[in-house]
């Protein structure tokens, strides 16, 4: 998909017509479109575009229906049909009304081609500079933070399933990239233990026999482990992933002594929640808790503006990725220690809220 930048076309008249006689008084989409202008440019996007090959659909329209259907909560089946479909998108996209609009696909493959240009954040740098011009939004201003959970896509498991299911799904990995080795390193009794999904409701019931169940589980994947490892054995094989959360994994919950393996209990020590590995197949979701509610996946933080004379804008992106110093942490971080970093974001935008002494204590310039 090539882009050549052209000018935003002026709303069809027609459009206009019926619009207005829809909506006398306007809504949330054409007021977008009339208060702020044309949010979004061609030329904003264009370094993510090659110059040749066939003509792309246009990139400010794209943005401008992902933030669009962002703000209703739509599928990108649904933002397509809504495109096709209603009145007052088509006055915001300066479309004709029997525009026939496009397969919903393009609008992951905007979105692919914005994390593949690191230009995550330029649908709300772009939209705050506007913000900015209008005077909506400004530096040394009242802001607010605070967090919320975003769940991950994994099943909430105890650690004896989770140890389980590791084992399971490398040996199902396995069984795909190296059967003839996993043939040889392998025992026949591998196949009833772990032939089917481990599940809490036929494990073992008592303390006693489930614990010896979680041994048998850390023996066979001690085994697994040490055969992968082996001299002879092919490098690859402990570069897969899921090889490697099996390794992580046994390190956290299993301890080896005289090539025994033992069952970790919290007295001997567990890693942090910040660091233990809840689920083999999503190895970055962390369980938490804040006040009453308690989940499996990731963090986020949002800050906004909180001006009384003001409208309250977002103000930080949250740029997925699992590490502090971004808006989209893993679950158990603090609220407090994504403070600096948003404020040493917001200071690169010139929105940087009025603070009251170091900036470590910048979070009581809350509301």
């Amino acid at each position: 998909m090539s882009l050549h930048p052209t000018p935003i076309p002026a709303i069809p008249a027609e459009t206009v017509r019926i619009a207005r006689a829809a909506f006398p008084q306007g809504n949330i989409y054409m007021q977008l479109k009339d208060e702020p202008g044309s949010v979004y440019e061609d030329k904003a996007f264009a370094h993510l575009f090659p110059q040749r090959g066939q003509p792309a659909a246009a990139p400010w329209q794209l943005a401008l229906i992902t933030l669009m259907q962002y703000m209703e909560g739509l599928a990108d089946r649904q933002a397509a049909d809504a495109v096709r479909s209603r009145i007052d998108w088509k006055y915001a996209l300066s479309l004709e009304l029997t525009d026939p609009g496009f397969d919903h696909s393009v609008l992951s493959e905007f979105r692919s081609r914005l994390v593949a240009g690191s230009a995550e954040e330029l649908l709300l740098d772009v939209l705050l500079e506007k913000c900015k011009d209008r005077k909506w939004v400004k530096a040394k201003g009242r802001q607010r933070t605070d967090s919320t959970h975003v769940l991950g896509w994994a099943r909430v498991i105890n650690w004896l399933v989770c140890v389980g299911e590791t084992m399971r799904a490398a040996l199902n990995t396995l069984a795909v990239v190296a059967p003839e080795w996993l043939q040889k390193n392998s025992s026949s009794e591998w196949v009833e233990r772990y032939g089917k999904r481990v599940e809490d409701f036929w494990l073992p019931e008592s303390k006693d026999k489930r614990e010896e169940y979680a041994r048998q589980i850390g023996m066979d994947g001690h085994h697994l482990l040490s055969a992968i490892y082996e001299s002879d054995a092919a490098e690859w094989l402990g570069h897969i992933p899921a090889v490697d959360t099996l390794r992580q994994v046994w390190l956290q919950q299993y301890s080896v002594e005289s090539n025994q393996v033992y069952w970790r209990s919290e007295k001997e020590g567990l890693p942090t929640a910040t660091h233990l590995i809840s689920s083999p197949y999503d190895s970055q979701v962390r369980y938490a808790k804040k006040h009453t509610t308690v989940w499996l996946g990731y963090k986020v933080h949002l800050t906004e503006t909180c001006d009384e004379d003001l409208p309250n804008l977002i103000t930080n992106e949250p740029a997925t990725c699992l590490s502090i110093g971004s808006a989209t942490t893993v679950a158990p971080v603090h609220d407090t220690d994504v403070v600096v970093p948003i404020h040493t974001a917001l200071k690169t935008k010139d929105l940087l809220p009025l603070t009251l002494g170091p900036m470590m204590r910048s979070i009581r310039s809350t509301c």
